[in-house]
């Protein structure tokens, strides 16, 4: 479970082989989520976060696209 980024008390991190389409899980003390990468940056699982922390979740993201996109193809070497 290589961990990407820790920010603002969130963990950005994969599963190793979970499965091929491109995701994040993000991980903090209120719960977790999924992400996926593509086609779009979609919301995929919530497990207790709220909408305020799905959106700043989502906007970390956005701002680290291409290094989480760069940590995945590296990682699983795509």
């Amino acid at each position: 479970m290589p961990t990407i980024l820790k920010i603002n008390g969130y963990r950005f991190f994969f599963f190793s082989r979970e499965e091929l389409r491109k995701h994040i899980h993000i991980q903090c003390q209120n719960g977790e989520a999924k992400f996926w990468l593509e086609p779009q940056i979609e919301l995929a699982k919530n497990y207790r976060l709220s909408r305020k922390e799905l959106k700043e979740i989502e906007k970390i993201i956005e701002e680290h696209y291409n290094d989480v996109v760069n940590a995945w193809e590296e990682y699983f070497g795509n």
